[in-house]
């Protein structure tokens, strides 16, 4: 799925010999969020202060303060894993009703028919109850350090990839994008040996698991030819983030490289996925779709077509390296302040996912912060409202907040 263009927007020229630029297949609706992101940075990049309170209006959470400090006695008792509803219990000598409330675990109830992503998982291990908080209250507004950070991936993923609007009629035709442009970049890898925005979609640890890997590289070497996966972090200060910070950018990698070699070892679960979504496997994909599939090599008429072919792709693809590689920029001019280079820990990541699953399914209430970490408490939007907060009446600061959220991908 490639296309040569007469003129690339590198700054080198390429003879025209140069591999051709692959392209990315986006809805409208998502090419018209990257516009808005490239407009909000334009904006953002030239006032004075790129850090911003990403905290919604306190009168918000002024009148939800009750609600929210009842969280912590709520959820002393275990979530059950049945659905959230009334039960009415009749008395027939007193011909009376006892409604009980019965708790929803938050998979199903905020992740029904959906997969979880990545961000949840390195949300909820940065602090399981802001993640609560921000499941029953809403996230706060995007910062301009997140656009600006959004924008700039953006346009690395442009240096590679050329976006072609499609026209999306069904979900079946949304999963079908995800799956054409996974099986645009990974043969971009295998040709080129780079290839960057990689969705993923996969079946792990008994559920289902989405992310897009920032980038994979070929090893210059080529010794093992197994790519690298790469994750770009743009920092509004100049300088590199603390430990825990990077404990979670880690664990962002290795969930992509876990998810990754799960793809290319194991067979798909197409059946599962089919049921799990209450997708239909017959459905005809839109005419745009299928005419950009035939003119790339795969020509899909159905999306069950499109799944065999995403198959096929992984089983041709190379488990990946166990060295993960963060890299941290400057937002104001993309200068590298550092790297991180580390090994994958198979063992420590399985612990923290299945940590993490035990609170989206109900097995536990949701933890505060370490009490060595609870700094973090003072760049949280429910830092006021929260019982673990030491410091309850103290101003929010959002620098860090702001480095923190504009650095995920």
């Amino acid at each position: 799925m490639t296309e040569s263009p007469q003129n690339t927007s590198h700054s080198d020229s390429q003879p025209e010999t140069s591999p051709s630029v692959p392209i990315e297949f986006v809805s409208e609706e998502e090419m018209a969020l990257i516009e808005a992101a490239y407009a909000a940075t334009r904006s953002s990049l030239s006032s004075s202060s790129i850090c911003s309170s990403i905290c919604p209006p306190r009168s918000r959470f002024q009148t939800n303060t009750r609600t929210i400090q009842s969280i912590t006695l709520l959820s002393k008792r275990a979530l059950n894993a049945s659905s959230e509803l009334d039960i009415e219990d009749s008395d027939s000598s007193k011909n009376t009703q006892k409604r009980i409330r019965v708790a929803q675990p938050f998979l199903h109830r905020f992740r029904r028919k959906q997969a979880l992503s990545v961000t949840d998982i390195t949300s909820t291990e940065w602090c399981e109850k802001q993640m609560e908080f921000s499941l029953l209250f809403g996230k706060g507004k995007v910062s301009k350090a997140m656009k600006a950070g959004r924008a700039r991936h953006v346009k690395l993923e442009e240096e590679v990839i050329k976006k072609v609007k499609v026209r999306v009629e069904s979900v079946e035709d949304s999963w079908a994008l995800k799956f054409i442009n996974f099986i645009t970049c990974a043969n971009q890898l295998l040709f080129e040996g780079l290839t960057r925005e990689l969705p993923l979609v996969g079946f792990v640890e008994g559920v289902w698991l989405v992310g897009i890997i920032d980038e994979l590289r070929m090893p210059e070497n080529g010794s093992d030819g197994k790519p690298i996966l790469v994750d770009t972090k743009t920092r509004v200060r100049d300088s590199l983030p603390a430990e825990p910070q990077r404990r979670n950018g880690r664990l962002q990698l290795m969930c992509y490289k876990y998810l990754w070699d799960t793809l290319v070892a194991d067979s798909f679960p197409s059946g599962q996925f089919f049921d799990f979504f209450s997708l239909n496997r017959n459905y005809i994909l839109s005419e745009d779709i299928r005419e950009r599939t035939a003119s790339s090599g795969f020509p899909a008429k159905t999306l069950d077509d499109m799944i065999q072919y995403y198959i096929n792709t992984c089983s041709m693809l190379p488990s990946s390296h166990d060295q993960l590689l963060l890299r941290y920029e400057l937002q104001k001019d993309q200068s590298v302040l550092g790297e991180d280079q580390f090994a994958y820990d198979p063992d420590w990541l399985k612990t923290q996912i299945q940590r993490n699953l035990e609170l989206w399914l109900g097995e536990r209430e949701a933890s505060y912060t370490p009490e060595e970490e609870r700094w973090k408490c003072r760049h949280c939007q429910f830092a006021s409202v929260c019982p673990g907060n030491p410091n309850p009446n103290s101003p929010r600061s959002s620098s860090l907040s702001s480095d923190h959220n504009s650095s995920s991908s």
